[in-house]
């Protein structure tokens, strides 16, 4: 039997799962899981780099003491966030995406590239925390000076493991930096931006092995995790589909990116496939949710928390997508806020948070729609997300679409088949050649 390993990491928890292939399908087992989150530092966001790395290989070493060997592994996490180097050394500390240091540079970055000009390029939606203007905000502190080397967060990791720096496809167009037409990091907007073109070396197609790790090879998946998530999907055929993690990630497969007006007013996203593009909107997800649990019932589990929801007749809703909820020191404060009338107890919260990420599925459901000219049946469901059924009636009832909720590990499913298909390595090029 041949054991493959999937390191999922994502803003709030990272796993590692084993899996194989028994009876003409995936086996999966979790033999790890670790805490991930921000931590302030001098009044910004940031991540622990030793700590995620220290996770990384204990649970390396725990899949190998319970499986002996293994043939290769890979590493998935969130996109948008990377490692300053400078040779071999980390330059400290790691932002997370939740920071607020990109603000400044903003207007900046559009005076010297409008956003439609942006988006014509490279068909990356408006976030105010996409790497492009991260990095524009490192170039204008001073902090790009003597860096040889950034590495998205999967990148960094696995470097770390294996001594090798690779650049991973799908993880790289979240940046904003790659070409819509190309495939490739586009070097006339990075010129344009100042950035150091000696950043944006050719880019690596998921399935490509880098290297190793205590005799175990290192592959590319497909980095960014909703990337992975896609590629677990047991769809039926082009349909749309819901990545529901911190972010909800809301979709559909295309042949090419679209990089038209209708879709850059609509904030939609074209980011790299496996052989396709995926055509979707970030907004807002379990992050509202988990937030007011931390603040108004941590100790309540979620059947509880969900059972209060559905028992309450609250009838508020906010726009779960409004800035006001991306970072607040209090989530339950943005809520009493945005209503006119404030809630009364905890299940009327709760309530109010899963109908408005509803009608912000429904909402985007509709753009996507109106945007490619087509209509789709079905909405698969997978994440955390997925395990709420009444979060799905809800959405189910607001988009008028069959929900399809799969509460599977889609993420590490995408991750372990490409590994376990190395074919897949092919396809990039493939669509590269259309």
């Amino acid at each position: 039997m041949r054991y493959y390993l999937a390191i999922d990491i994502g803003a709030s928890s990272g796993r590692h799962i084993v899996g194989w292939f028994e009876g003409g399908e995936i086996k999966a087992k979790e033999v790890y899981r670790f805490p991930n989150g921000v931590t302030e530092r001098d009044g910004h966001l940031t991540w622990g780099i030793d700590a995620l790395l220290g996770h990384v290989r204990e649970g390396i070493d725990r899949a190998l003491d319970e499986f002996g060997a293994l043939e290769s592994f890979s590493i998935d996490t969130w996109g948008c966030d990377y490692v300053l180097l400078k040779g071999g050394e980390e330059v400290r500390p790691w932002y997370a995406y939740r920071d607020n240091r990109t603000e400044a540079v903003i207007p900046a970055v559009h005076e010297k590239v409008p956003f439609a000009e942006l988006y014509a390029h490279t068909g990356c939606q408006f976030q105010p925390f996409n790497t492009v203007y991260q990095l524009c905000d490192d170039l204008a502190r001073g902090r790009l000076e003597g860096v040889t080397d950034f590495l998205m967060a999967p990148e960094y990791l696995l470097w770390k493991l294996t001594g090798v720096k690779a650049k991973e496809y799908t993880n790289a167009t979240t940046t904003g930096l790659v070409s819509a037409q190309t495939g490739e990091f586009d070097l006339e907007l990075t010129e344009q931006l100042g950035l150091p073109a000696r950043l944006f070396p050719k880019l690596n197609p998921p399935g490509t092995v880098i290297g190793e790790y205590k005799g175990v090879k290192a592959v590319l998946c497909a980095t960014h995790d909703t990337a992975s998530a896609v590629e677990g999907l047991p769809m039926d055929g082009e349909q749309l589909y819901i990545s529901s993690g911190t972010w909800s990630l809301l979709g559909v497969k295309t042949p090419r990116p679209l990089t038209d007006g209708k879709s850059m007013a609509a904030n939609y996203s074209n980011e790299g496939g496996v052989g396709y593009n995926r055509y979707q909107k970030n907004i807002m997800g379990m992050w509202i949710v988990n937030r007011l649990r931390d603040e108004l019932c941590p100790a309540k589990p979620f059947p509880d928390i969900v059972a209060e929801a559905e028992a309450s007749a609250f009838d508020g809703t906010v726009d779960a997508n409004a800035p006001a909820f991306l970072a607040p020191n209090s989530m339950k404060a943005a809520f009493d806020e945005a209503l006119g009338a404030k809630p009364q107890t905890v299940g009327d919260y709760f309530r109010c948070a899963y109908r408005s990420l509803a009608l912000s599925y429904r909402d985007a459901v509709r753009e996507l729609e109106s945007n490619t000219g087509r209509t789709y049946d079905k909405l698969y469901i997978v994440g955390g997300g997925a395990k709420n059924q009444f979060l799905n009636r809800l959405t189910e009832e607001a988009a008028g679409k069959q929900v399809v909720a799969l509460p599977i590990e889609a993420t590490a499913l995408g991750n372990l088949k490409i590994q376990m298909e190395p074919s897949f390595s092919q396809k990039k090029k493939k669509q590269k050649e259309l």
